[in-house]
């Protein structure tokens, strides 16, 4: 299948690891330029060097906290400045703390909200005068909280159910446009956040990792864990014009693990 994605400019938050990295790697495979953005300036840097030496395409990095309101501008101004259009976006930023309901005050509240909820409106914010041009495609990359909420991660149910409900309204409004909004769930695919998870989990259940993998394993259809790569192929797809009739969808890529419909 041609994905059609070769020239394409592609911007990815949360790209220095995990699956951003991977979904940035997928569509430079594809042909696609890609604008990645993170915290970390050292692994954006050997992240871009990797992709343009195994791709032949271009890879750009400019450094983000993706909870500030200057560096999402920036990034998108960068981009702009470098390609001179933006065909897609896949919006992604780090999740909230670990805790139940009475660990969190106020404050962590709010920096939750700017984190996982704001920065997306910001980011399809700032990039939809240029996606108007010419039709283009959003992907956010949520959780399978946003169907089936997980223990001890309350603030990324809350936050991300919200980004959830924000692609289901903003699907319709922006179809004119040839702007499709699409949301993509991840199960559990093996990233540093599930290792740190299982880390936490093994120790409150007082056994092994190997012991708490197990257990988890033997709830996925699967047995196993996704890996990052497999998840970007389903992300690469819904990014491009292969998907062009998929639109305001939410796509579960979790081994079969999730028990709602």
């Amino acid at each position: 299948m041609n994905l059609n994605l070769s020239g394409k400019v592609i911007l990815v938050a949360g790209a220095s690891q995990g699956m951003g990295l991977a979904i940035a790697q997928q569509c430079a495979a594809e042909g696609a330029h890609v604008s990645l953005a993170a915290r970390n300036e050292d692994k954006l840097k050997q992240a871009c060097q990797r992709i343009e030496l195994a791709h032949n395409t271009r890879a750009i990095y400019t450094q983000m906290d993706a909870s500030q309101a200057p560096d999402i501008a920036a990034w998108v101004s960068n981009t702009v400045g470098e390609f001179g259009r933006i065909d897609g976006l896949l919006v992604n930023a780090g999740g909230p703390p670990m805790g139940g309901f009475e660990d969190f005050d106020d404050s962590q509240w709010q920096a939750a909200f700017n984190l996982t909820l704001l920065s997306s409106v910001r980011m399809i914010r700032a990039v939809l005068p240029h996606l108007k041009d010419r039709g283009g495609s959003i992907l956010t990359l949520t959780s399978s909280s946003v169907r089936e909420p997980i223990d001890i991660l309350l603030l990324s149910n809350v936050m991300r159910a919200g980004v959830a409900a924000l692609v289901k309204s903003l699907a319709s409004e922006f179809s004119p446009y040839n702007i499709r909004v699409n949301n993509i769930i991840p199960g559990l695919i093996a990233t540093e956040r599930v290792a740190t998870l299982d880390v936490t989990r093994s120790a409150r259940k007082g056994v092994s990792i190997e012991a708490h993998r197990e257990q988890v394993w033997a709830q996925i259809p699967a047995k196993r864990y996704g890996q990052p790569e497999e998840f970007a192929n389903a992300a690469t797809f819904l990014l491009s014009d292969a998907a062009s009739y998929i639109n305001g969808t939410s796509l579960v890529v979790d081994g079969g693990k999730m028990k709602s419909l």
